[in-house]
């Protein structure tokens, strides 16, 4: 499991002052955490982070000496600047099931004869923290023209721990038919 520190925010100190001081702002909520705890992480360590995690991971959280295990929940990204606005963060508790994202990776895209056409890209569900789904990973490679993929067919969906908010029915993707290439020569034909 990956960790991330942070420090809780000052909230006598504005937002715009931590970004120019290289702070990204963000939250930290939970059922047993009364109102939800602001924080201030570093943005270099921050950016680092999410290059190898995305929403939805399972991390532990060091505020200060405390260590709490939490999940990565949101993230604001401001594309003008190119730098990220703020991260959010839910505390996992063992006996309480929360709404989370996983990511969808199709790998091997290059080995299919078709054309992919990815449809979603992030399944959105509820779990226990003992059953989250950090991602979901589809080999192309074991998939043909014609074929497609929906919800109801990954493993997460046949697991009774997990409910499924992304409608079962959703396509994840399909392979399509490659479009027959024109040559130069049909194309001065149809000019004639």
């Amino acid at each position: 499991m990956n960790t991330l520190k942070a420090e809780k925010r000052d909230m006598n100190v504005k937002a715009k002052k931590l970004r120019r001081e290289g702070f990204i702002i963000g939250n930290l909520v939970g059922r047993d955490i009364e109102a939800s705890i602001p924080l201030k992480l570093d943005e270099k360590e921050a950016a680092q982070f999410i290059k190898q995690n995305k929403k939805g991971s399972r991390i532990t959280l060091e505020i200060g000496t405390e260590k709490v295990d939490a999940m990565f929940k949101d993230l604001g990204y401001d594309s003008m600047k190119k730098q990220i606005s703020f991260m959010d963060f839910q505390a996992l508790v063992a006996d309480e099931k929360i709404h989370a994202t996983t990511q969808i990776t199709l790998l091997n895209e290059e080995d299919v004869q078709g054309i992919v056409e990815q449809e979603l890209s992030e399944i959105e569900y509820k779990a226990f923290p003992a059953d989250l789904v950090e991602s979901i990973e589809l080999d192309l490679s074991k998939y043909r023209v014609g074929d497609s993929v929906h919800v109801k067919d990954l493993a997460m969906a046949q697991n009774d721990k997990i409910t499924i908010s992304t409608s079962l029915d959703a396509l994840i993707f399909h392979i399509a038919e490659p479009a027959a290439e024109s040559s130069d020569e049909d194309e001065a034909a149809e000019e004639e």
